[in-house]
């Protein structure tokens, strides 16, 4: 397999293996590629300890590196999921919450290694952007006859801007 142009490198404390294998087991099209050891000792562990975790999560190149507690996850990441359905939704938010991780709002959550995570319906992206090109494209009086139901409804309590 040829290395990718572009990886994402993830730090873990101590445990990426355990996240890689985790994603591996939760997301279509993700894999564990290779287990790497470190080969002597290291701030953080020890000569045989796994120091990197070569995988995908949703066909994305990611690089696990155990660096130890030097650096936390944060928000200013975060994989975004988008999902066809409820039930697909719903599946990936209860993997990450039921596995040790953390609710939040607006379809974020975390996973047990504080790695953030937008499990998002891709009709809620689809509506919205719906709803900024209609603004934009929005004239005074114009009416906006083709979208009924909740989206026109939303649409029409929204004035251009």
């Amino acid at each position: 397999m040829a290395i990718p142009k572009t990886t994402i490198c993830i730090w873990y404390d101590k445990e990426a293996e355990a996240a890689a294998r985790f994603y591996a087991e939760t997301f279509p099209d993700s894999a564990v590629r290779a287990v790497h050891l470190a080969p002597g000792d290291y701030p953080s562990g020890k000569a045989g300890d796994v120091l990197t975790v070569e995988f995908t999560v949703a066909g994305l190149p990611c690089l696990g590196l155990n660096g130890g507690p030097a650096f936390r996850h944060t928000e200013a990441f975060s994989f975004q999921i988008a999902t066809e359905d409820q039930e697909e939704t719903d599946r990936y938010w209860n993997a990450i919450v039921g596995n040790g991780g953390q609710e939040s709002a607006c379809g974020w959550c975390k996973d047990r290694w504080g790695v953030s995570w937008q499990i998002t319906p891709r009709a809620l992206t689809e509506a919205m952007a719906l709803l900024e090109r209609h603004r934009r494209q929005r004239r005074p009086g114009k009416r906006l006859w083709l979208v009924q139901g909740p989206l026109g409804r939303l649409l029409a309590d929204h004035p251009a801007r």
